[in-house]
């Protein structure tokens, strides 16, 4: 099964934005794009995650799994952000042990979504 690993490219990390200068987000999604995706795992960008005043802003998800929305990520968050989708990537329902998780992913959960009922 797939992992979509959605990153909003239009963050502004809850700060204003210079005209011209590159939002957070995008820089998020480049840090996550310079390295290598974990396998089953596609790195896709996202307009808005609607999750404006937690910085920057991911999610998971996967047919048939558990979705999760995680805030105040950075660009130096991009190798644990990537270790967690490959756990993610990894369980069968998106339900990754808490312990087993990324630190950030622990503390920086904005939500967990049910799976679509099929």
């Amino acid at each position: 099964m797939t992992t979509i690993l959605h990153v909003c490219m239009t963050c502004r990390a809850g700060q204003p934005v210079p005209e011209g200068e590159t939002r957070p987000g995008a820089r998020l999604f480049e840090a996550l794009s310079g390295d290598a995706a974990p396998a089953d795992v596609i790195i896709r960008p996202v307009e808005c995650l609607s999750a404006c005043d937690s910085g920057c802003a991911v999610a998971l998800t996967k047919p048939g799994g558990w979705s999760y929305v995680y805030g105040r990520m950075t660009p130096d968050d991009a190798p644990e952000i990537l270790r967690g989708a490959a756990l993610f990537a990894a369980s069968a329902d998106g339900l990754v042990p808490w312990r087993d998780r990324p630190v950030i992913f622990r503390k920086q959960s904005i939500a967990r979504i049910p799976p679509m009922e099929t």
